[in-house]
Parts: structure tokens; C-alpha cells; sequence
């Protein structure tokens, strides 16, 4: 008995078993899981009504009159697992790696956003029980080696066959000539503590991912549904007030260096029940504009979104922009993770505690 169904029976038996307890007509809030709702029983000599269609929805049911019927479907459940990321919070099995990499579950595909830094997401999977071989399309978000560089280490492991892998159609343009620009000299994951150019791209190409039988379907489009209730998005509206200033990201293109316009980034959405579940790599195009855009163009309401946001090197003024964006579009849960920057983690968690959550290498989250 799915989890869900279970729910609607409990409720109802819970409020029958109330109503048994008095004969006279009473009215009895309804709790689901812990979260009082506007519904209520009415009680009248033992016997206790309420809306079906109310109730159903509730409980994420979907409630349709067809055919001189009346059908209530489940709708599909979706989980996305963080297979690697900065940080492993409570999760002890894992190991922390810097970058990106979750897996994607609906009821019929398995999809592989991001692969993080060095193959570390193939352990990380085996300790959380998380079958990857069956994996049936991958996503990478962009040309930075610690989004992609677990790629080569999971076809190694896994093979190509029955699986797809989907880039933007510009991914290989410089992609092994991204850099960053540190004025300062910090030491990073990718730098030494010292001033100047380090780079950031990948170190394979196409041929060596066809050399494994892999294959490949370039994104030449603003959007490509890639799975049941599953798009990529990419070609992002660039509203300048939403962007970060990128003098710390650039591509060396004849011997000269340049800012890196990320035309290659990606992100996918996903639609639930409750409205799209964004999942962005690591924003450079800015998460505002990410996000905006796959408002407008999908027409869907935003309810989560989840990944890096790039707004570790931000102003508090942008950051600010965006936590009063999100709070306009009503999102619900935001999962912060990889760049997104303490400063940012911080003004989220104070000012949207009820929707933020730090997302970790081996956190679990489900809407259903």
C-alpha cells in the first residue's frame, strides 16, 4: 500500500474513531502529517463527512471527473539523492567532494545531473544503497571539471550501453580552456594560495567519451524534454541585475583571456504535483535569471529549487535581490549547496528558515 494511500485511510479512521466518542454534531480539525489543515470532519450522531475531493488533494491526490467517474490518482514521486557535494553534513558512509552531482528519480527514468570532481559519487552511491548502473540519461550543467570530472570514472564502471548523455550543444567550445582569476591569492580547491590564472575546465574531449560508446545528444534548442516531466533548459534570459560580475571566470581564446559567457550552462526542472523542482549545477548565468526563465517559459509555478547559486563572491545586495525573488515566486523548499557562499547560506536560513535546507553530499529529498 503506497505511503500515500495509507495517509487517507489513517486520516479517515482517526477521524471516524473520534466521531464514535459523541452523537451530537461536531466539527474536528484534521491534521495530515503533523501540519494542522483548513479541513474539518462534521460529526453528527456517529457519522463524519467531508469533501472527498478536499481531503484527496490534501493529501497530493489528484481528483478528476471522467466518464461519469470520479478518479483519484497518486501522483508520481520524485527523489533526488546528492551523491556529492562540498560538504557530507550527518551523513558519516559519505565523503565530501568538492562540486556537484545528484541523481534524479521519477516513476520511470533515472537521471544523472552532474558528476562532481573525481569520481567520488560511485562510492558515495554504494554506501547510500543507490543503484546508479541503471542510470538512463546524464546531464551535465556545464564545463567545469567539478561538475564533470566523475563522467569518464562512471562509464568505466558502468558502460554506455542503453544510456544517453545530454550537453548543451556549445559544452566542448573552450572547455578545456576555462580559468579563474584570483586577484588576491586564496587557496582553494583549485588554487595554491597564490595570485593569477588557474583553470577549471575538463581534461577529455568528445572522442574520448565516443571511444567508450557513449552517446551523445546535443541541446541546440532554448529547451529539450528529455524524460516525463523532466526539461533542460538552457539559453537563459540575461538580466543584468541579476547577474554576478564575472571577472573571476574567464576562457583563454587566442592566447587572450576573456569572460566567460557560459552559453554552454544548462539546468533541469522537473514537474511534481506541487509545481517544478529546478535543479541548477552551479548558476553562473546567475540563479535568478535560471530560475525566471524556466518560470516564464514553462508557465509552471516555481515550488523548489536546488543546487549551487554561485553567490559566494556576491554583495549582500544581490543576495538580498534574490531571496525577495524567491519569496515573490513563493518556492518553497531550497536546497543550498556547493557555491553557494556561508554568506548566502546565512541570510537564506534567517529569512526563509521554513524552506531552506543545507543539501549535503548523501541528503534524500522526496516530493510526492
Amino acid at each position: 500500500m503506497k505511503r500515500s494511500m495509507f495517509a487517507l485511510l489513517l486520516t479517515l479512521a482517526l477521524v471516524l474513531a473520534l466521531s464514535l466518542a459523541v452523537g451530537a454534531k461536531t466539527v474536528y480539525p484534521i491534521w495530515i502529517n503533523g501540519e494542522k489543515t483548513e479541513l474539518a470532519g462534521d460529526t453528527t450522531a456517529g457519522v463524519t463527512t467531508i469533501g472527498l475531493r478536499a481531503l484527496a488533494e490534501a493529501l497530493g491526490f489528484e481528483v478528476n471527473f471522467v466518464d461519469s467517474s470520479i478518479q483519484i490518482t497518486e501522483p508520481d514521486q520524485v527523489k533526488i539523492t546528492t551523491l556529492t557535494e562540498n560538504n557530507n553534513g550527518d551523513n558519516p558512509d559519505t565523503s565530501a567532494e568538492f562540486g556537484f552531482s545528484v541523481l534524479i528519480e521519477t516513476e520511470k527514468d533515472k537521471i544523472l545531473f552532474d558528476t562532481g570532481k573525481a569520481g567520488q559519487l560511485l562510492a558515495n552511491g554504494k554506501a547510500l544503497g543507490v543503484d546508479l548502473s541503471d542510470c538512463t540519461k546524464l546531464v551535465l550543467s556545464h564545463s567545469h571539471y567539478d561538475h564533470c570530472g566523475g563522467l569518464i570514472p562512471y562509464f568505466q564502471e558502468y558502460g554506455a550501453e542503453n544510456k544517453t548523455l545530454f550537453l548543451k550543444n556549445s559544452f566542448f567550445n573552450n572547455a578545456d580552456s576555462k580559468y579563474y582569476y584570483d586577484a588576491v591569492g586564496q587557496k582553494f580547491d583549485f588554487t595554491d594560495g597564490t595570485k593569477g590564472y588557474f583553470p577549471v575546465g575538463i581534461d577529455f574531449d568528445e572522442q574520448d567519451l565516443l571511444d567508450l560508446g557513449v552517446a551523445i545528444e546535443y541541446i541546440d534548442t532554448t529547451c529539450m524534454k528529455v524524460a516525463d516531466g523532466v526539461t533542460i533548459y538552457g539559453n537563459f534570459d540575461r538580466d543584468k541585475n541579476f547577474e554576478l560580475a564575472p571577472n573571476m571566470l574567464d576562457r583563454l581564446e587566442n592566447g587572450e583571456y576573456v569572460v566567460d559567457d557560459f552559453d554552454e550552462e544548462v539546468a533541469v526542472a522537473v514537474e511534481t504535483s506541487k509545481g517544478l523542482v529546478i535543479v541548477s549545477g552551479c548558476s553562473h548565468n546567475g540563479i535568478l535569471n535560471i530560475v525566471n526563465t524556466i518560470e516564464k517559459r514553462s508557465g509552471e509555478k516555481v515550488y523548489a529549487v536546488i543546487g549551487g547559486f554561485h553567490l559566494l563572491d556576491a554583495d549582500e545586495a544581490t543576495i538580498q535581490a534574490t531571496i525577495d525573488r524567491f519569496q515573490e515566486l513563493g518556492v518553497q523548499r531550497i536546497g543550498l549547496s556547493h557555491c553557494t557562499g556561508a554568506k548566502a547560506t546565512q541570510m537564506f536560513l534567517e529569512q526563509m528558515p521554513e524552506q531552506t535546507f543545507v543539501n549535503s553530499t548523501g541528503h534524500v529529498y522526496v516530493v510526492d
